[in-house]
């Protein structure tokens, strides 16, 4: 069994940087992607970035701005965020796929206010 913990998420001024970090611990053998997903209050949950076979996909809104980096050997991902937006306040969710299976953390949330 996969478990996976997220870290990282806070409260940010507009226009400043998180980085939020999730590590997959347990059967980790056979996980081919990683990345993150988000869901914002009253709107479905949407894809932010996820990384397969070496290349990552973006959603248009964060495109520039965040970057996903999947260590295999740690078997940890990183969002790395910029430029934050108040529209990109939501709990983020990690995302593996193990074994064509989806796996999700329990989310950890992401304000950006002034």
């Amino acid at each position: 069994q996969v478990q996976l913990m997220e870290s990282g998420g806070g409260l940010v001024q507009p226009g400043g940087s998180l980085r939020l970090t999730c590590a997959a611990s347990g059967s980790a053998f056979g996980i081919s992607a990683m990345g993150w997903y988000r869901q914002a209050p009253g709107k479905q949950r949407e894809l932010v970035a996820l990384t397969s076979g070496g290349t990552t996909s973006y959603a248009d809104s964060v495109k520039g701005r965040f970057t996903n980096s999947w260590d295999n050997a740690k078997n940890t991902v990183y969002l790395q965020m910029n430029s934050l937006k108040p529209e990109d306040t939501a709990v983020y969710y990690c995302n593996a796929v193990r074994l064509h299976e989806p796996i999700w953390g329990q989310g950890t949330q992401v304000t950006v206010s002034a």
